[in-house]
Protein backbone atom coordinates (compact mmCIF):
# COMPACT_ATOMS: atom_id res chain seq x y z
CA UNK A 1 0.00 0.00 0.00
CA UNK A 2 1.18 3.50 -0.82
CA UNK A 3 -0.08 6.53 1.10
CA UNK A 4 0.48 10.18 0.22
CA UNK A 5 0.78 12.89 2.86
CA UNK A 6 -0.23 16.54 2.54
CA UNK A 7 1.29 18.73 5.23
CA UNK A 8 4.68 17.97 6.74
CA UNK A 9 4.49 19.96 9.96
CA UNK A 10 4.62 18.57 13.49
CA UNK A 11 2.12 15.75 12.97
CA UNK A 12 2.32 15.31 9.20
CA UNK A 13 6.08 14.97 9.49
CA UNK A 14 5.59 12.15 12.00
CA UNK A 15 3.24 10.41 9.55
CA UNK A 16 5.92 10.62 6.85
CA UNK A 17 8.46 9.16 9.27
CA UNK A 18 6.26 6.24 10.30
CA UNK A 19 5.12 5.37 6.78
CA UNK A 20 8.65 4.66 5.59
CA UNK A 21 8.51 2.62 2.38
CA UNK A 22 4.71 2.95 2.32
CA UNK A 23 5.00 6.69 1.60
CA UNK A 24 3.91 7.58 -1.91
CA UNK A 25 4.91 11.25 -1.75
CA UNK A 26 4.90 14.07 0.79
CA UNK A 27 3.42 17.41 -0.26
CA UNK A 28 3.73 20.86 1.30
CA UNK A 29 3.59 24.50 0.22
CA UNK A 30 6.80 24.14 -1.78
CA UNK A 31 5.58 20.91 -3.41
CA UNK A 32 1.78 21.23 -3.76
CA UNK A 33 -0.25 18.11 -4.56
CA UNK A 34 -1.69 17.48 -8.01
CA UNK A 35 -4.54 15.18 -8.98
CA UNK A 36 -2.20 13.05 -11.05
CA UNK A 37 0.31 12.56 -8.24
CA UNK A 38 -2.37 11.82 -5.65
CA UNK A 39 -3.91 9.18 -7.91
CA UNK A 40 -0.62 7.30 -7.77
CA UNK A 41 -1.37 6.60 -4.09
CA UNK A 42 -3.94 4.26 -2.54
CA UNK A 43 -4.94 6.92 0.02
CA UNK A 44 -3.91 10.32 1.35
CA UNK A 45 -3.49 11.70 4.86
CA UNK A 46 -3.87 15.46 5.30
CA UNK A 47 -2.54 17.50 8.21
CA UNK A 48 -2.65 21.13 7.10
CA UNK A 49 -3.78 24.18 9.12
CA UNK A 50 -7.42 25.13 8.77
CA UNK A 51 -6.64 28.18 6.66
CA UNK A 52 -4.74 26.00 4.17
CA UNK A 53 -7.59 23.54 3.61
CA UNK A 54 -9.11 25.51 0.67
CA UNK A 55 -5.73 25.34 -1.10
CA UNK A 56 -5.80 21.53 -1.30
CA UNK A 57 -9.43 20.47 -0.84
CA UNK A 58 -10.52 20.62 -4.48
CA UNK A 59 -7.44 18.65 -5.55
CA UNK A 60 -8.15 15.91 -3.00
CA UNK A 61 -11.80 15.76 -4.08
CA UNK A 62 -10.87 15.54 -7.76
CA UNK A 63 -8.33 12.77 -7.09
CA UNK A 64 -11.16 10.62 -5.74
CA UNK A 65 -8.96 8.50 -3.45
CA UNK A 66 -9.60 7.64 0.22
CA UNK A 67 -8.61 10.56 2.44
CA UNK A 68 -8.00 10.93 6.18
CA UNK A 69 -8.27 14.58 7.25
CA UNK A 70 -6.72 15.79 10.50
CA UNK A 71 -7.27 19.50 9.85
CA UNK A 72 -9.25 21.60 12.32
CA UNK A 73 -10.30 25.23 12.54
CA UNK A 74 -11.73 25.39 9.02
CA UNK A 75 -15.10 25.99 7.38
CA UNK A 76 -16.19 23.10 5.18
CA UNK A 77 -18.58 23.59 2.22
CA UNK A 78 -22.20 22.71 2.90
CA UNK A 79 -22.23 20.36 -0.08
CA UNK A 80 -18.96 18.60 0.76
CA UNK A 81 -20.66 15.23 1.33
CA UNK A 82 -22.26 15.40 -2.12
CA UNK A 83 -18.94 16.31 -3.74
CA UNK A 84 -17.15 13.38 -2.10
CA UNK A 85 -19.90 10.91 -3.01
CA UNK A 86 -19.91 12.17 -6.60
CA UNK A 87 -16.30 10.98 -6.86
CA UNK A 88 -17.19 7.68 -5.14
CA UNK A 89 -14.58 8.56 -2.51
CA UNK A 90 -14.34 7.71 1.18
CA UNK A 91 -13.20 10.34 3.68
CA UNK A 92 -12.50 10.32 7.39
CA UNK A 93 -12.69 13.62 9.31
CA UNK A 94 -11.01 13.72 12.72
CA UNK A 95 -10.33 16.41 15.28
CA UNK A 96 -8.00 13.92 16.96
CA UNK A 97 -6.60 10.67 15.53
CA UNK A 98 -5.78 9.10 18.89
CA UNK A 99 -7.29 5.61 18.99
CA UNK A 100 -7.47 6.00 22.77
CA UNK A 101 -9.70 9.03 22.25
CA UNK A 102 -12.48 6.64 21.31
CA UNK A 103 -12.21 5.15 24.81
CA UNK A 104 -12.54 8.72 26.10
CA UNK A 105 -15.61 9.25 23.90
CA UNK A 106 -17.36 6.28 25.49
CA UNK A 107 -16.39 7.55 28.95
CA UNK A 108 -17.74 11.05 28.28
CA UNK A 109 -21.01 9.61 27.02
CA UNK A 110 -21.27 7.58 30.25
CA UNK A 111 -20.51 10.64 32.39
CA UNK A 112 -23.14 12.63 30.52
CA UNK A 113 -25.80 9.98 31.08
CA UNK A 114 -24.85 9.48 34.72
CA UNK A 115 -24.87 13.19 35.50
CA UNK A 116 -28.63 13.26 35.04
CA UNK A 117 -29.07 11.94 38.58
CA UNK A 118 -26.75 14.54 40.12
CA UNK A 119 -27.91 17.83 41.62
CA UNK A 120 -26.95 20.91 39.58
CA UNK A 121 -23.82 19.51 37.88
CA UNK A 122 -21.46 22.00 36.22
CA UNK A 123 -19.10 21.02 33.39
CA UNK A 124 -15.79 22.52 32.37
CA UNK A 125 -13.55 21.41 29.49
CA UNK A 126 -9.99 22.72 29.36
CA UNK A 127 -7.41 22.04 26.66
CA UNK A 128 -3.70 22.85 26.38
CA UNK A 129 -1.63 22.79 23.17
CA UNK A 130 1.67 24.11 21.83
CA UNK A 131 2.04 27.83 21.21
CA UNK A 132 1.95 27.42 17.42
CA UNK A 133 -1.55 25.92 17.31
CA UNK A 134 -3.76 28.49 15.60
CA UNK A 135 -7.30 27.41 16.51
CA UNK A 136 -8.70 27.67 20.02
CA UNK A 137 -10.52 25.90 21.46
CA UNK A 138 -9.11 22.82 19.78
CA UNK A 139 -11.25 20.66 17.55
CA UNK A 140 -10.89 17.90 20.11
CA UNK A 141 -12.27 20.09 22.90
CA UNK A 142 -15.26 20.91 20.72
CA UNK A 143 -15.74 17.18 20.07
CA UNK A 144 -15.67 16.54 23.83
CA UNK A 145 -18.46 19.10 24.27
CA UNK A 146 -20.42 17.45 21.46
CA UNK A 147 -20.01 14.00 23.03
CA UNK A 148 -21.00 15.41 26.43
CA UNK A 149 -24.15 16.99 24.97
CA UNK A 150 -24.44 19.31 27.98
CA UNK A 151 -23.80 22.97 28.63
CA UNK A 152 -20.09 23.30 29.38
CA UNK A 153 -17.52 26.05 29.69
CA UNK A 154 -14.60 25.46 27.29
CA UNK A 155 -11.23 27.13 27.90
CA UNK A 156 -7.82 26.95 26.23
CA UNK A 157 -4.14 27.50 27.00
CA UNK A 158 -1.12 27.59 24.69
CA UNK A 159 2.14 26.49 26.30
CA UNK A 160 5.53 25.47 24.95
CA UNK A 161 5.46 22.32 22.81
CA UNK A 162 2.55 20.56 24.52
CA UNK A 163 1.23 17.75 22.29
CA UNK A 164 -2.27 17.97 23.68
CA UNK A 165 -3.96 17.83 27.06
CA UNK A 166 -7.74 17.68 27.45
CA UNK A 167 -9.60 17.59 30.75
CA UNK A 168 -13.28 17.39 31.60
CA UNK A 169 -14.41 18.35 35.09
CA UNK A 170 -17.88 17.65 36.46
CA UNK A 171 -18.55 19.48 39.71
CA UNK A 172 -21.43 19.66 42.16
CA UNK A 173 -21.58 21.18 45.63
CA UNK A 174 -20.48 17.86 47.17
CA UNK A 175 -18.20 16.13 44.67
CA UNK A 176 -15.93 16.52 41.65
CA UNK A 177 -15.13 14.12 38.80
CA UNK A 178 -12.20 14.64 36.40
CA UNK A 179 -11.46 12.86 33.13
CA UNK A 180 -8.11 13.62 31.50
CA UNK A 181 -6.32 12.64 28.30
CA UNK A 182 -2.69 13.60 27.69
CA UNK A 183 -0.83 12.99 24.44
CA UNK A 184 2.75 11.98 25.22
CA UNK A 185 4.03 11.74 21.64
CA UNK A 186 2.63 12.95 18.30
CA UNK A 187 3.25 9.43 17.02
CA UNK A 188 -0.14 8.49 18.48
CA UNK A 189 -1.91 10.87 16.06
CA UNK A 190 0.19 9.65 13.14
CA UNK A 191 -0.47 6.00 14.01
CA UNK A 192 -4.21 6.63 14.20
CA UNK A 193 -4.28 8.48 10.88
CA UNK A 194 -2.37 5.67 9.15
CA UNK A 195 -4.72 3.09 10.68
CA UNK A 196 -7.74 5.07 9.44
CA UNK A 197 -6.35 5.46 5.92
CA UNK A 198 -5.65 1.74 5.68
CA UNK A 199 -9.13 0.88 6.93
CA UNK A 200 -10.62 3.03 4.15
CA UNK A 201 -8.59 1.14 1.56
CA UNK A 202 -9.10 -2.35 2.97
CA UNK A 203 -12.88 -2.05 3.48
CA UNK A 204 -13.82 -2.28 -0.18
CA UNK A 205 -17.54 -2.64 0.66
CA UNK A 206 -17.60 0.57 2.70
CA UNK A 207 -19.90 3.10 1.09
CA UNK A 208 -18.60 6.36 -0.32
CA UNK A 209 -19.03 9.50 1.77
CA UNK A 210 -17.68 11.16 4.90
CA UNK A 211 -17.32 9.51 8.31
CA UNK A 212 -15.91 10.67 11.59
CA UNK A 213 -13.00 8.81 13.11
CA UNK A 214 -15.35 7.58 15.83
CA UNK A 215 -17.81 6.17 13.31
CA UNK A 216 -15.01 4.30 11.54
CA UNK A 217 -13.69 2.99 14.86
CA UNK A 218 -17.15 1.77 15.93
CA UNK A 219 -17.73 0.09 12.56
CA UNK A 220 -14.42 -1.77 12.64
CA UNK A 221 -14.92 -2.84 16.26
CA UNK A 222 -18.42 -4.12 15.46
CA UNK A 223 -17.09 -6.17 12.55
CA UNK A 224 -14.46 -7.74 14.77
CA UNK A 225 -16.96 -9.03 17.35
Amino acid sequence: MKIAVIGTGKTGGKVVELLGDELSEAFDSSNPPTVEKLQQADAVIIFVPGDAVPDVMDTVIEAGIPAAWGSTGCEWPNDLEEQVKAKNAKWIMASNFSLGMNVIRKSIEAISAGSNILKDPEFHIHEVHHVHKKDAPSGTALSWKEWLDKEAEVTSSREGDVKGIHELTLKTETEEITLKHKALDRALFAEGAIWAAKQLVNHSKMEAGIRTFGQLFDQVMEEQK
